[in-house]
């Protein structure tokens, strides 16, 4: 048998098709024992009902999109986890779009398939991409990307901020020689905490030494090869201290610093961003900047529903880092000659 369609139902229930679709959108013009006796021949022939002409009759979609090129790793786990819950409280279903490809984003924002989109910092979309977004009417939430208009907003965390007062407090430690694993050049993420990290540097009057900005493209096998590589290469130049631009990546490095017969913390510390749930139960526990994942999902969800039901305009809601001191940080201990 074919699909079910809403006539088998109406044939199989003994009703009209208008009855039918007035019992399955809850029309209040059917008797009780009507309604239910077409349900329950729904149900049992697993009829599922065509949503298209349901939405463009009623113009919504009851779901928002989320764009992004990855969702690899627990950043995104938690991210993603959040941004469900909240869109289940909130009655919105919620598709992932995970592509590269500029037209299939562009096509699937601008095509109506959602309410409203969430676009997450590393696809580029361009001032040309936001101008047709806004033509059509878009509502959207940038994460990591500061825009805002009637219809556009954006919820990030304080990167800049955070990579300032990590690297400070490293520097309170008695570290001098602070070297920092960038993450992608391109993210706004991955720029700001570098540049928060350069102003406290700049800040203590220590030299900026760019032989200590590793590029460990915010991934555990990436910054530990990149540290291997630093320390083999510049035997001379061991750091008091690392900052990595995420977790994973501060996890990489302290197995390569192990690996080589360093200890952390006493020898090296290392310092990450975002307190990932591994953070607390590696060894030795990580030293870290905790981003509010979930509470950033939440937020970019609330924000998109309520612009959607034009009961706020766009805004940038910025979110400060916490710093959680754990075992891996340790004030400088002299090294021997």
């Amino acid at each position: 048998m074919g699909k079910v369609t809403i006539k088998d139902v109406a044939r199989e229930a003994g009703v009209s098709i208008s009855t039918v679709s007035n019992a399955l959108n809850d029309v209040d013009v059917l008797n009780p024992e009507t309604k239910s006796h077409v349900l329950e021949v729904a149900k049992r022939l697993n009829y599922v009902p065509n949503l298209n002409g349901k939405l463009l009759k009623s113009g919504t979609t009851k779901m928002l999109g989320f764009f992004t090129t990855s969702v690899a790793g627990p950043y995104f786990y938690t991210l993603v986890e959040s941004m469900s819950r909240e869109c289940d409280r909130l009655g919105y279903g919620l598709n992932v779009f995970v592509t590269t490809d500029k037209q299939i984003i562009m096509s699937n924002i601008l095509g109506g398939r959602v309410d409203g989109v969430v676009i997450f910092e590393e696809l580029r979309i361009d001032d040309q991409d936001i101008a047709a977004m806004e033509k059509n009417k878009v509502k959207a939430v940038f994460l990591d990307r500061v825009i805002r208009s009637e219809g556009m907003g954006s919820v990030i965390f304080d990167s800049y901020e955070a990579g300032y007062e990590a690297t400070r407090y490293l520097i309170s430690l008695g570290h001098r020689k602070i070297a920092y694993i960038s993450g992608v050049d391109t993210m706004f993420d991955s720029v700001q905490r570098k540049e928060g990290y350069l102003a406290a540097l700049r800040e203590a009057q220590f030299p900026v030494d760019e032989d200590y900005i590793l590029q460990g493209y915010f991934e555990e096998e990436g910054s530990y090869n990149a540290v291997k590589s630093f320390i083999h290469n510049h035997p001379g130049k061991l750091p008091d201290a690392f900052l990595a631009g995420n977790d994973l990546s501060a996890i990489g490095c302290i197995r390569a610093l192990k690996s080589l017969g360093y200890d952390v913390p006493n020898d090296i510390s290392v310092v990450g961003f975002d307190d990932i749930d591994i953070a607390q139960y590696f060894s030795p526990p990580l030293t870290t900047v905790r981003n509010q994942i979930a509470r950033q999902g939440m937020l970019v969800v609330n924000h998109l529903v309520r612009m959607i039901q034009n009961k706020e305009q766009g805004k940038v809601e910025k979110l400060a880092g916490e710093l959680i001191v754990r075992g891996s940080s340790h004030i400088k201990l002299s090294r021997p000659s």
